[in-house]
């Protein structure tokens, strides 16, 4: 099938675990039979079975939370396989949907708000249904996003051309949550939107999560695309409200976005340190990285501060708050560890000016008594005494980091983890023996607290969905600005007009797609045929002319000769009457929000998507006209005969174009004249 795209093996496998993990659903509707049972029951024998009942459900739901929780924490299918061991980074799983049947809805819709023949757009929705359905498994790479955003953008025209803000068409966009399962269900599309936006930065994070962070090339690819993730994360919280689930509130996406921005800075520490493998011994070098670790120490600090918070913590895996626990005190390590180099690895003499300014600003002011007062080191024994502290401090919290790792079920199995952390202390402890000495008394004390700082200015990348631009599928509907779904008109209706060699028709025109009618002269052959001002002008002969500009239209009309043939259609939004400022000619545009910035040929404001606040109605907008009304007779077709001067259309650069006429006697009886 068209735009079909393969599941990669590692979804396939989380899937099927995924399935097996579907019992706590049915779990939960048993607690909760067992518990009206145990309150309306008087039976004592009865109360204490069901009292066992639910205690044993109880207990296979905790256990089958935990087997979720470490399934969903599962982040070695996305790491990269590198050689080396490397310190793993915490992608985000997708977010799973059910398919949905889009055809009959739409082609009713079709029928009854467009009146034209839904059968006729079975390709169109064909054609959007197999994108969904190729959008539930994308690939984790840049097409994979491509397909996201294209079918993200072709929402645009779909929630304007089908979704009314007055009623619903019975569509249910059923999704399941990233993390626990919990499916959620609604009618509205910015759901559908959200929940999209929120599979872009998910697999933004698996992307950077799978690149080789051993090379500088890898490095940029990841922290590109977890600024990627951050920014598609920070646009639905700014734009979506009111989410039905936990991983789209406002709490999580908050903390997505700090610990999408923790990685990136983590990746840009990486590449610091890759490219200074060579200047291990220069001591501004060793500074600079000292102060970039404390700075990644310091926004894991605040991922883990989020993430520790209700309702966050009861959400998320337990393995992510005690990785964020084990980064923050893995980085402050080596903050430590870098420093120690660089003081230890130069002698007094060769500390420029420069270096002593950035120890005096890089070591904190404490009052604290159990610490070195040394900030600058005035000689070698001081200098030497402060290299020792710092080695001292990065063993022990390099040990803190381990116990963290090992006081965690789901952490202990990752080797990548274990490998890193293990690697680091053996290096803390060879520097820290090679530069013992002998007992000093000082050296109980600890050293000056590290100030974190940064080159790095990191920015958020929001979605840029001007870069895949889409055609709306559904363009044959017309221009989106005036055809959609929130406002109204009346049923197409045909009028013939038949002059016999006058002068014009008696109606002008303004405007582009659609061309509207600006006038209409009083007691001419458009009054008697039923034109009204501020009709759309839909059709001319067998053309369509929803798209058509101003000129081709005044074209056709003035080659239709004698007799011309009209499709139009009364708007039922008064808005559309009033002439438009700067002149007739020109497009008619309405307000209409644009959250994807796709243009469909008509200006399309930007606006919010969040909000979906739209008034209703007052009026049905679906009613018949009565037979019996004042202008019944010139809803059918109509011919009207009348002797008329040589037609004559206005210049283009005149305020209208013009169809005059002269007086005539018109008779009409049932539809036609005679």
């Amino acid at each position: 099938m068209k735009g079909r795209r393969l599941v990669p093996a590692g979804n396939i496998a989380i899937a099927s675990q995924t399935c097996r993990s579907d019992q706590p659903t049915n779990d939960r509707l048993k607690v909760k039979y067992c518990k009206h049972t145990l309150r309306a029951t008087t039976n004592r024998k009865l109360k204490e079975t069901v009292a066992l009942e639910l205690s044993f459900v109880n207990s296979n739901l905790q256990l089958l939370k935990e087997q979720l929780a470490e399934l969903n924490s599962s982040v070695e299918l996305y790491q990269n396989d590198s050689t080396e061991p490397v310190m793993p980074m915490i992608p985000l799983g997708l977010k799973e949907t059910k398919e949905i049947d889009f055809r009959e809805p739409f082609k009713d819709f079709i029928l009854e708000h467009y009146s034209e023949d839904g059968s006729q757009y079975e390709d169109p929705i064909a054609e959007f249904m197999d994108t969904r359905q190729a959008m539930r498994t994308p690939l984790r790479d840049s097409s994979g996003v491509g397909l996201l955003f294209q079918y993200y953008n072709q929402l645009y025209f779909v929630e304007r051309r089908f979704f009314p803000p007055d009623r619903s068409l019975g569509i249910y966009f059923e999704w399941y949550d990233s993390l626990t399962g919990v499916p959620s269900c609604q009618r509205t599309v910015a759901f559908e939107k959200a929940c999209v936006l929120f599979n872009m930065g998910a697999v933004y994070t698996q992307i950077g999560t799978k690149q080789d962070r051993l090379a500088s090339k890898g490095l940029d690819s990841a922290v590109d695309s977890f600024l990627r993730a951050s920014g598609t994360f920070r646009y639905i919280l700014e734009n979506f409200t009111n989410a039905p689930s936990m991983d789209l509130g406002p709490e999580m996406l908050d903390m997505l976005v700090q610990l999408m921005l923790a990685q990136a800075r983590e990746c840009l520490f990486e590449k610091l340190e890759l490219q200074s493998r060579d200047r291990k011994q220069d001591v501004d070098v060793c500074l600079d990285l000292a102060q970039e670790a404390a700075q990644v120490s310091e926004v894991y600090g605040k991922v883990h501060t989020l993430i520790s918070c209700q309702p966050v913590k009861d959400y998320v895996p337990y393995s992510w708050v005690c990785l964020a626990q084990v980064k923050r005190e893995h980085y402050t390590a080596l903050s430590h560890y870098h420093t120690a180099l660089g003081v230890m690895g130069a002698r007094m003499g060769d500390m420029s000016a420069q270096t002593r300014d950035t120890l005096q600003f890089l070591h904190a002011e404490d009052e604290n008594k159990t610490r070195l007062e040394i900030r600058v080191p005035q000689d070698d024994d001081e200098r030497k005494l402060l290299g020792r502290a710092h080695l001292r401090e990065s063993l022990l919290l390099h040990e803190e980091s381990q116990r963290l790792h090992r006081m965690c079920r789901e952490l202990r199995g990752k080797a990548a983890l274990s490998g890193v952390l293990k690697k680091c202390h053996t290096r803390a402890l060879d520097a820290y023996t090679a530069a013992e000495e002998e007992d000093d008394f000082r050296e109980v004390l600890d050293p000056p607290r590290i100030l974190p700082s940064t080159k790095f200015q990191l920015s958020l990348t929001p979605p840029d969905f001007s870069q895949y631009r889409v055609e709306d599928l559904f363009r044959a509907l017309g221009p989106v600005a005036i055809f959609s779904a929130k406002h109204h008109w009346t049923a197409p209706r045909s009028i013939q007009l038949q002059r016999l060699g006058g002068e014009g028709f008696g109606f002008s025109v303004r405007g582009d797609a659609p061309v509207i009618v600006a006038g209409v002269d009083q007691g001419s052959l458009a009054d008697f045929g039923g034109m009204k001002e501020g009709d759309f002008i839909v059709a001319i002969g067998d053309k369509d002319v929803k798209w058509f500009p101003h000129e081709d239209v005044v074209k056709l009309i003035k080659l239709a000769g004698d007799s011309l043939s009209l499709k139009l259609v009364t708007p039922m939004d008064k808005n559309y009457l009033k002439q438009p400022k700067g002149g007739p000619k020109g497009s008619v545009s309405t307000s209409s929000s644009s959250s994807s910035g796709v243009s469909s040929g008509q200006p399309s404001p930007a606006g919010s998507m969040a909000a979906h606040s739209h008034k209703k109605l007052t009026w049905n907008p679906f009613r018949k006209t009565s037979a019996h009304g004042k202008d019944s007779v010139l809803d059918h077709n109509v011919i009207l005969r009348g002797r008329m001067r040589d037609s004559s259309v206005a210049p283009r650069g005149s305020p209208h174009a013009t169809f005059s006429h002269v007086p005539l006697v018109v008779l009409v009886t049932n539809g036609a004249a005679l």
